[in-house]
């Protein structure tokens, strides 16, 4: 990124991009993710366009933003994490919004959403029905083996 010394972390000053704004005519495109169980840190930072000391202070702002960290200390950031720094830079760089603001929006995103029950989709409900009969038996395992 160009133009971030002195600012602080996550702020641009008008007129500056970043280097993972790349148009296509006049659309953006998407970053792509590939497809892994975790991302180290610098995959992260060069799927998003958000320099890696950013990504820490991130963490430390918003309290959704909580990536797994190995036994060294290392972050292994997941798909949905990668996902959530996606949001972030896109309400701080393109909508405009303060740390604070963004950290509000996301907070009442949260809550707007419905029980999770609700929004699954006809396989999901299929995937939850067989999900609560596996708990049904575990649950009887669990009380015969209590027995004894």
């Amino acid at each position: 990124m160009k133009g971030l010394k002195g600012n602080a972390p996550g702020f641009l000053i008008r007129g500056e991009t970043l280097k993972s704004d790349i148009r296509e005519g006049s659309r953006k495109v998407d970053p792509v993710v590939p497809e892994k169980l975790f991302y180290k840190i610098g995959e992260v930072s060069r799927i998003t366009g958000v320099e890696p000391y950013i990504l820490r202070y991130w963490e430390s702002e918003f309290e959704v933003l909580e990536p797994q960290k190995s036994k060294t200390g290392q972050r292994h950031y997941r798909k949905g994490d990668i996902e959530l720094i996606l949001k972030v830079k896109r309400l701080l760089y393109e909508e405009g919004y303060t740390i604070a603001g963004a950290r509000r929006r996301l907070i009442a995103e949260g809550k707007r959403r419905e029980a999770p029950s609700k929004l699954i989709n006809r396989e999901g409900v299929i995937a939850f029905q067989t999900l609560k009969k596996v708990r049904e038996g575990l649950e009887s395992i669990f009380n015969i083996l209590n027995q004894k």
